[in-house]
């Protein structure tokens, strides 16, 4: 699976990381939402996952906590990828054994920028994450499946980007 997550993070970066991302209702039903997602290492095994921050007290992360499996879905012109696993939640309301609370302003910022973004005041990146209490979410890939994953993907020119992308501040 390693080389399939690789074609996903090459998807990822031909399109500043925009996804929709599914997470199970109680009822069966699916809710969706649109994230910023990349391909990071687990801080805590070093495989690679796929990663997106989400503002705490959501709908998704509450979903997330009651059944910790999500679905990424990602779309560059006509290929797209979907990668579905279990979810691991890090954040100020959701702390895991072995994950030191001290560390996540960094990961925030890795997982931040693996979606192709950037930024250029950390500290007040850093308070804003803080003070909405975001949280890490790292879906690990069971199952990666898409169309145009492979080597169309691996062998077409990656377009550079047509500027910054913009925060808008959205419920992620």
């Amino acid at each position: 699976m390693a080389g399939d997550i690789e074609a996903v993070r090459r998807l990822v970066a031909r399109e500043r990381g925009l996804a929709v991302v599914t997470a199970l209702r109680a009822d069966g039903s699916m809710q969706a939402s649109v994230v910023n997602a990349g391909v990071v290492a687990h801080p805590l095994t070093g495989d690679q996952v796929v990663g997106f921050v989400a503002i705490g007290g959501t709908l998704k992360l509450r979903l997330l906590r009651r059944r910790p499996r999500a679905t990424v879905v990602f779309r560059v012109g006509g290929g797209w990828a979907s990668v579905e696993g279990s979810a691991s939640l890090l954040g100020p309301d959701d702390t895991v054994d072995g994950f030191d609370a001290a560390d996540l302003p960094r990961l925030l910022r890795e997982v931040y920028l693996s979606t192709g973004a950037t930024h250029d005041d950390w500290p007040t990146f850093d308070r804003v994450m803080a003070e909405e209490r975001r949280c890490v979410v790292l879906v690990r890939p069971e199952r990666i499946y898409g169309s145009g994953i492979s080597l169309p993907i691996a062998l077409a020119p990656l377009r550079p980007a047509t500027g910054p992308p913009t925060h808008s501040g959205g419920g992620s």
